[in-house]
């Protein structure tokens, strides 16, 4: 069972070997359907086996996924050791190449939410009511203190992992569950004329 703790990113050498989006793909999908091999990874992902079993090689040499029991050759099945990943982006500490690395991974990270927004909205239509009606998004501009912007991110990210036991226990997924994605940050903004207090 992997564990539901993320994994906390700070070697620039991992941040880079995770900021491809296929290897981000292949990822979720072993979080998503557990276990699969890389012919699996590769009918889901639209990818030849031989390209994913060298990104799940690369993956694999930094620990991001681990050979699951069960299999031989080219049937042998992967898994992730962990449900997700954390990193910071300080540039006060950081080195260049820190920088550069962690700017590489959020890129694929977002761009990769975006899309999968963008695509959410252009199917809405064909959604049951109740899911259109489920669905929202939303966007706040607020005045607040670091303390009270720390705390607000904290909150969000803890409601956001409420179920992530879900991920390695299916049967605790209740009828009519779906996958469902949220994403949040909580950032100082830079508006034209507008300084701070």
């Amino acid at each position: 069972m992997p564990n539901p703790q993320p994994r906390r990113l700070t070697d620039p050498r991992e941040l880079r070997a995770l900021a491809h989006p296929v290897r981000v793909s292949i990822i979720e999908q072993l979080v998503i359907s557990g276990p699969l091999t890389a012919t699996e990874l590769a009918e889901r992902l639209d990818e030849t086996p031989a390209n994913c079993s060298w990104h799940l090689r690369k993956l694999a040499q930094f620990g991001f996924v681990e050979e699951a029991a069960g299999g031989k050759g080219r049937q042998r099945p992967w898994q992730v050791p962990a449900l997700g990943f954390s990193w910071d982006e300080d540039p006060t500490s950081a080195t260049a190449e820190e920088l550069h690395a962690v700017r590489a991974l959020t890129e694929v990270v977002l761009e990769r939410a975006t899309n999968r927004l963008r695509e959410a909205e252009e199917r809405m239509a064909d959604e049951p009511e109740e899911w259109r009606k489920a669905q929202d998004r939303s966007q706040t501009l607020a005045w607040l203190t670091a303390r009270e912007m720390r705390e607000m991110n904290d909150a969000i990210g803890a409601l956001m992992r409420e179920h992530i036991d879900r991920f390695s226990d299916p049967s605790t997924r209740p009828e009519g569950a779906r996958l469902c994605e949220f994403v949040a940050w909580g950032v100082p903004t830079y508006f034209p004329g507008v300084e701070e207090s």
